[in-house]
C-alpha cells in the first residue's frame, strides 16, 4: 500500500466523423455524427473500458461535452458503451455539455463558406485584407463580430480543462479518469496552453475522430501526455 497522491487523467476526445458542410470553415455547424462517426464513438468508449481496465482507473462521473450536437452525441455513444461495459465509476456516467469546450467561433460569419466571408470583409471599409493563411493562423480573429482567434479558443477550453481537473484532484480518492469531448483545433491550442504541445506542433498535429489523447495533470498543476496518439497532418491546413 502507498501514500501517494492518486493520479487525475484526462480523455481528450475530439467528435466522430459528421455531416459537414464543404467549404465553411466554421466549426459551429450544427449538423449530427453520420452512421460512421456513431460507430466510431461506441468503439472509442469500449476501447476507453479496456483502458480503465488495464490501468486500474475509475471513471469520473461526469464526461464533459461541447454543447455542439456532434460532440454530444459523441459522449452519449462513449457514455453508453462505457455503461455496458460495467466501468468502474462512483455513479451511471452522465454527460454534461459545456460552451467552454466549443471550436473557435467566426461570430457573424458562422456558417458562410469561405468565398462568402472574403466577400463580406471586402465589402466593409473598416476591415483590412485577409491573410492567406487567415484559417489557420493561430493568431488571426476575423473583424467581425463575435469572431475569435484560434489561440483565444484554447485558452477558454484550457481554462475549461484545468478548473474541472483541479476540482477533481481535490476530491479524487484513486486514480481517476475524467473525459472531455470537443474539436480538435480548440484542443490542440489547449494543449499547447498546458505546455504539453509546442506551438509549432499545432499546425503539425491533428486529432483523430473519437481517439483519446491522455493528458495527466500532476500534484504540482503540471501536464504531460501520457497515451494516445495525435494525428501528423498531410498539409492540409486547419481543421475542426
Amino acid at each position: 500500500m502507498t501514500n501517494r497522491t492518486p493520479r487525475t487523467i484526462a480523455a481528450l476526445i475530439r467528435h466522430g466523423d459528421y455531416h459537414q458542410l464543404a467549404d465553411t470553415p466554421s466549426a459551429h455547424q450544427p449538423f449530427p455524427l453520420t452512421e460512421r462517426g456513431e460507430v466510431q464513438a461506441a468503439e472509442a468508449g469500449l476501447a476507453l473500458a479496456q483502458t480503465l481496465a488495464a490501468e486500474g482507473w475509475r471513471l469520473a462521473e461526469t464526461i464533459d461535452a461541447s454543447r455542439l450536437l456532434r460532440a454530444w452525441q459523441t459522449a452519449e455513444g462513449l457514455k453508453a458503451a462505457l455503461s455496458s461495459a460495467g466501468v468502474p465509476c462512483e455513479a451511471a456516467p452522465r454527460v454534461e455539455s459545456f460552451s467552454a469546450l466549443a471550436e473557435r467561433g467566426l461570430g457573424c460569419a458562422a456558417n458562410l463558406t469561405a468565398a462568402q466571408i472574403a466577400e463580406v470583409v471586402a465589402a466593409d471599409p473598416r476591415c483590412g485584407e485577409l491573410p492567406a493563411d487567415w484559417k489557420s493562423n493561430s493568431h488571426f480573429r476575423l473583424p467581425l463580430p463575435g469572431a475569435e482567434s484560434l489561440m483565444e479558443a484554447g485558452e477558454r477550453v484550457a481554462e475549461h480543462l484545468e478548473s474541472r481537473m483541479a476540482a477533481l484532484s481535490a476530491q479524487a480518492g484513486q486514480d481517476t479518469l475524467k473525459v472531455f469531448v470537443g474539436h480538435g483545433a480548440s484542443f490542440r491550442h489547449a494543449a499547447h496552453r498546458l505546455g504539453v504541445l509546442a506551438f509549432d506542433d499545432i499546425a503539425r498535429l491533428s486529432m483523430y475522430h473519437a481517439a483519446p489523447v491522455y493528458l495527466e495533470r500532476d500534484a504540482h498543476g503540471r501536464w504531460h501526455h501520457v497515451g494516445g496518439r495525435w494525428k501528423v497532418r498531410g498539409g492540409d491546413g486547419y481543421h475542426d
